[in-house]
């Protein structure tokens, strides 16, 4: 919902043109539409021969040309304004990479619950920072500084979708930058009411999860990490195979592990005990 020229909104959807459809014609400006591999092509999109996950939108992020990208997904949108506040934000924060918006999910405008843990996070900002010290974002509704973005890698393809936030979150913190939760910027979002509590989205959260502390943590923490999280997941199949899934994996891990700074390692910490 915004003229700004600096900013470029970029949609990553995949077979449900009903409801990509709907959503577009609630931005006010044209959108960069990534399509990851329909069945059917989207027209007008850049289309994906394969499907890439979460790690499509960074093909929608390079093919941006403006300094700030809005990210959304086929089911979510932008409310009134609030690009405009975005762009502000960023303008006026040099070292700000990241805008997380209070995102306010289905018709009834329920507060997000991972929005609602932001505004309570233990996180301390820095003097100079807006908002909340976030580790962590809603991918569907966050607008980031592009070059920021490009150079950390963006999204791991590997992980796919389902919780891919969390490596570029502390991959952009470790690189220096800040991303603040700013609850004046406004998103909308409605997922179909069984889009997150499937088995195989569960799978790969719990997947993503395993990868996350070895991929970043130090290996004490990661292993104790590691326990807690099996511990915690629940007793199905799901788990299993997640499981399964984060060990065969071990060789990409160890070849992409790369221990974070001693400061991000402490917001994590933080992170932990407040769970």
């Amino acid at each position: 919902m915004t003229s700004d020229p600096r900013v470029t909104i970029v949609v990553a959807t995949r077979d449900r043109h009903d409801v990509l459809r709907d959503s577009l014609a609630r931005h006010s400006v044209p959108a960069i539409v990534v399509d990851n591999a329909s069945r059917e092509p989207i027209p007008d999109a850049i289309r994906l021969e394969r499907n890439l996950g979460g790690a499509g939108r960074n093909v929608g992020v390079e093919a941006a040309s403006t300094p700030y990208v809005a990210l959304t997904d086929d089911d979510a949108w932008w409310a009134h304004g609030a690009l405009e506040r975005a762009v502000a934000v960023l303008d006026a924060h040099p070292r700000l990479a990241l805008v997380q918006a209070r995102v306010l999910v289905g018709p009834d405008e329920r507060l997000d619950p991972t929005c609602a843990e932001m505004a309570r996070s233990p996180l301390r900002g820095e003097p100079d920072q807006p908002g909340h010290a976030i580790l962590g974002f809603v991918a569907c509704a966050v607008v980031v500084r592009r070059d920021a973005f490009l150079s950390v890698g963006g999204f791991s393809e590997r992980l796919h979708v389902g919780g891919e936030e969390a490596l570029l979150a502390g991959d952009l913190v470790a690189a220096g930058w800040q991303l603040s939760y700013v609850p004046s910027v406004v998103a909308h979002h409605c997922p179909p009411e069984t889009s997150r509590d499937r088995p195989e989205r569960r799978e790969v959260v719990l997947r993503n999860a395993l990868w996350m502390h070895w991929l970043r943590r130090p290996a004490r923490i990661a292993a104790v990490r590691t326990a807690a999280t099996l511990a915690g997941a629940p007793r199905e199949p799901a788990t299993v195979r997640a499981a399964a899934r984060a060990l065969a994996g071990v060789p990409w891990v160890l070849r992409e592990r790369r221990v974070s700074p001693a400061r991000v390692e402490a917001m994590r910490r933080l992170l932990d005990e407040a769970a």
